[in-house]
Order: C-alpha cells, then sequence, then structure tokens
C-alpha cells in the first residue's frame, strides 16, 4: 500500500517521540570551544563528561573517583560529616588556576576557556563552577569579584559585568548552594600596588570602598555566610616612606565602615580576617592570628569579626596551623579555615591540598574543641600542582583534600573516645585543682601569700611533662 506524504510525516513524528521516550534526552553537546552543536554561545552539555556524581565507597576502595573516608551523612561526635566539615570550592584556584608561577608560563588549558576575559567567559565559568560543586556533592563555593567577572574601564561597568554573572550563579546556585563566602580582590590591579585600605592615596582608599561595598552586596544577594577580608597588600616594603600608625588607623576605620555598611544593608553573615605575614609586601599588618586579634581590639571590632585562618599562612608566620587555630579558638575568634598547606623545602605559599593524615588531624582537634565552625566551615584555597593538568585531576584533589580532613574528624573521635590524652594533660595541671590553685585562677592569691607557701613548700619537684607518651597516644589514633 502506497502511503500519502500527510500519513509519512506523521508515522516519522511518532517514531521522533517514541524513540526519545525510550533513550531520553539526546546526546549534550560537549563542552569545549570547537563544539559545533549549538549557536547560542552557550552550549547545554557536560563540563566534565565521563565524570559521575561522587559518591562514598569506603577505605577498601581503589576507585579515584570515590570517597574512602568522607561519608557527609555518618555521624562522628553528635554530628553529620558534613556539618563538621562544610567544604567550599575556592572559584579562584579551581576555575581561574592557570599553573603559571614567577619562572613559567601558565600549563593548564580547560576545554571550555576561549583565551578571553569576557561576561560570556565569566559565565561560561559559572557553568563549569555549579556542575563541578554538583559532582563533587558539596553545597558551599566561595569567590572574589572580580575573578567571577571581569574588571570594567569604570566602576559602574565593573559593577554591570559584576551583576550579570552573579544573576546567573543564582540561578544555577539554587536553593541548596550558597556562598561560604564572598570577597573584593584588592590586590592584583595596578591601582592597589600600595594596598587599599591603606594606600597613601585617597582615591585609591576611596575606590577599594566602593569595590567591597559592591562585593559585600552580591555575596548578601547570593545568600553568602560570611564575607572576608585578606589585605594582600595592606603592609609595607619599607619603614623609612610608610607611616605606618597612619596606615593601621586608616585599615580600622575602613572595617569600621565595613561593619556599619553590612549592617545597613541587613547582611547577617560573619565578617572575617585572613591573616598572613607577609608575600607580596615584605610585611602585611594582619600577620597571624594573635596580631589580628590585637589590631581587632584596638579599632572595637572584637564580636564584629572572627579570623579566617589559613594553614599555609600561619607556617609562614612561623607556626603550626594547630597553633593559630588554637590562638584564634580561645579568643572565641576562629571563624573558618582555608584548607591547604605548604611544602616545608619551598618555604613560600604554594596553596597545596592539605594531605598530610597527623596535620588533619590536629585541624580537627581545634574544630571538635570550638564546637564546629558554622557558620563558617573549610575552603579549598588550594590548587592543582603545575604539572597536573588533566581535568579529572580537579576532582582527584578535591576528593583527596576532603578524605583527609574527613579522616582527621574520624581520628579526632577515637582520640576523645579513649580519652588518655586528655587525662595526661589534667594530670599535668592537676596541682592547680588544689584550693590554692583555685585562688590563683581566681585571681585571689597575692605575692605576699604566695612567698609565704613558698617558704613553707621549699624547692619544687617539677614532674615529667610525658611529651612522648603524648606523641605515642595522638599517633596510636592515626
Amino acid at each position: 500500500m502506497k502511503m500519502k506524504p500527510v500519513e509519512i510525516l506523521l508515522l516519522l513524528l511518532c517514531l521522533n517521540v517514541a524513540v526519545f521516550g525510550v533513550i531520553g534526552n539526546p546526546p549534550t553537546c560537549p563542552a569545549d570551544i570547537d563544539s559545533k552543536c549549538g549557536d547560542s554561545g552557550e552550549w547545554e552539555g557536560e563540563f566534565f563528561p565521563g565524570i559521575p556524581k561522587i559518591k562514598y565507597e569506603g577505605p577498601t576502595s581503589k576507585n579515584p573517583l570515590a570517597f574512602k573516608w568522607y561519608n557527609a551523612d555518618e555521624e562522628i561526635l553528635g554530628k553529620k560529616m558534613k556539618d563538621w566539615l562544610r567544604f567550599s570550592v575556592a572559584f579562584w584556584h579551581t576555575f581561574r588556576g592557570t599553573g603559571g608561577d614567577p619562572f613559567g608560563a601558565p600549563t593548564k588549558n580547560w576545554p571550555w576557556e576561549d583565551g578571553t576575559n569576557s561576561v560570556a567567559m565569566a559565565k561560561r565559568r559559572m557553568r563549569a563552577n555549579f556542575e563541578f560543586i554538583n559532582k563533587l556533592g558539596v553545597d558551599r563555593w566561595c569567590f572574589h569579584d572580580r575573578d567571577i567577572a571581569p574588571d570594567g574601564k569604570t566602576i559602574e561597568e565593573s559593577n554591570s559585568n559584576l551583576d550579570e554573572v552573579v544573576a546567573l550563579a543564582k540561578e544555577l546556585q539554587g536553593t541548596k548552594i550558597r556562598p561560604l563566602w564572598g570577597t573584593a580582590q584588592l590586590f592584583v590591579h595596578p591601582r592597589y600596588m600600595h594596598g587599599g585600605a591603606t594606600s597613601p592615596e585617597l582615591h585609591v582608599y576611596a575606590y577599594a570602598a566602593a569595590q567591597v561595598k559592591k562585593a559585600m552586596e552580591v555575596t548578601h544577594y547570593l545568600g553568602g555566610e560570611n564575607y572576608v577580608f585578606w589585605g594582600g597588600r595592606e603592609g609595607y616594603q619599607s619603614l623609612l616612606n610608610t607611616d605606618m600608625g597612619r596606615e593601621l588607623d586608616h585599615m580600622g576605620r575602613f572595617l569600621q565602615g565595613a561593619v556599619a555598611y553590612k549592617k545597613k544593608i541587613g547582611f547577617n553573615g560573619t565578617l572575617l580576617i585572613e591573616p598572613k605575614p607577609q608575600e607580596p609586601t615584605k610585611h602585611q599588618y594582619d600577620w597571624d592570628a594573635a596580631t589580628t586579634a590585637n589590631f581587632l581590639r584596638k579599632y572595637g571590632l572584637i564580636g564584629e569579626f572572627k579570623l579566617n585562618i589559613e594553614c599555609n599562612h600561619a607556617t609562614l608566620s612561623g607556626h603550626s596551623c594547630h597553633h593559630d587555630l588554637e590562638t584564634a579558638r580561645l579568643d572565641g575568634l576562629l571563624g573558618n579555615i582555608d584548607a591547604n598547606t605548604g611544602d616545608p623545602q619551598t618555604g613560600w605559599d604554594t596553596d597545596q591540598f592539605l594531605t598530610d593524615i597527623g596535620e588533619a588531624t590536629l585541624v580537627m582537634l581545634s574544630v571538635v574543641r570550638n564546637g564546629g565552625l558554622a557558620p563558617g566551615g573549610f575552603n579549598f584555597d588550594a590548587k592543582l600542582r603545575r604539572e597536573s593538568t588533566d581535568v579529572e585531576d580537579l576532582f582527584i584533589a578535591h576528593i583527596l583534600g576532603m578524605d583527609t580532613l574527613a579522616r582527621g574528624l574520624r581520628n579526632v573521635a577515637k582520640i576523645i573516645e579513649d580519652g588518655s590524652l586528655a587525662e595526661l594533660v589534667r594530670k599535668r595541671y592537676q596541682s592547680f585543682d588544689t584550693e590554692i590553685g583555685a585562688q590563683i585562677e581566681a585571681g585571689k592569691a597575692d605575692f605576699e601569700f604566695l612567698e609565704k607557701k613558698a617558704i613553707e613548700w621549699g624547692e619544687p619537684k617539677v614532674p615529667s611533662a610525658k611529651q612522648e607518651l603524648a606523641e605515642m597516644i595522638f599517633q596510636s589514633a592515626l
């Protein structure tokens, strides 16, 4: 029987519906600049084809694209792991890292990059960011304003660029994802060569204030939980041409202005300061946790700010990460952690993913003692090594960092449940658990009274610190 043209057309339409009803959506475009299957400038395919959503498979798994220790909903010490750790992806390292260094050209050439810093390219990166976040299984991200949107020729143009990209970010993050924190990049552009809040040039100070104002607004709009200040160039190269007192006063006024504007717009997130001793400047005013806490006290900012401790910065200042975390915690200022580490043989800010189980355990010991970090969390301010150039390396690096901290949390649970380390510390200070020790700690024992007791008791007997035993107990938990 010969079919009429209209019957043939109907048959083809039915076959088309039947086929797609079986196989689902048609094949999507690959997310690379050579793709020819879309004319809109925005493909609808995957940026990371072939990489599934990362799942927990346990310590025996050999799958590099699976968690071995991080099991998000598993309860440890009364909280789910995801609530202790609150992981976040750093946009600047993950999607703007090039592998370049002072001695060599960039080595990263992600398939979606077109070599421009246009708004269209910024929006493409933002789509890649959220596919990555969803596949990794985290629900937070962090950003600098100029990393997610290009700088314009004027403040108005820069703000317009940012608004366009942020509108897309708001759409893509939906209701389940939000920024852990946002910030303004006040260190790359030549205008900030002498700093932003501490620049000797009033016009630069005003420009920096305008940029922070806008960055705070978009962080608030996106539902950000915190806002960070990192004074990469808030410091000096030489005191011969620097009025340090005036610069510190200017920085204090700048941060007071930020507090006032935060309250004006109804932003309820925590303001954070990230200490770092030097690099790029010779000396940065927020040297370490203790220096920054003292600055906050001087300018009446205690209660308005907490600290974002970066492990690599702590070691650059001559401390361990654990030291700066404990310093911040004891001051009630521990707000967030940039989870990274440096290379002791390199000696500069290498921003490597934290992979040392012992260090991760010490970090988590401080976090648990702090009762957690919320509304802060762990941000992976870390980048792939220059020689790691495969797209899947982005996932492997984050999986390794997440597993390392999760393993540290599990180790802390073992240390607490065992109790031996806490008992060792208790015994070391047990002489202060006496009546006279309590008087000293309450400020009720003056020097005349203590002199009488010292004469009565004679030469003190000093017990062993048991450091090796403490280290043995700690190592047994690893």
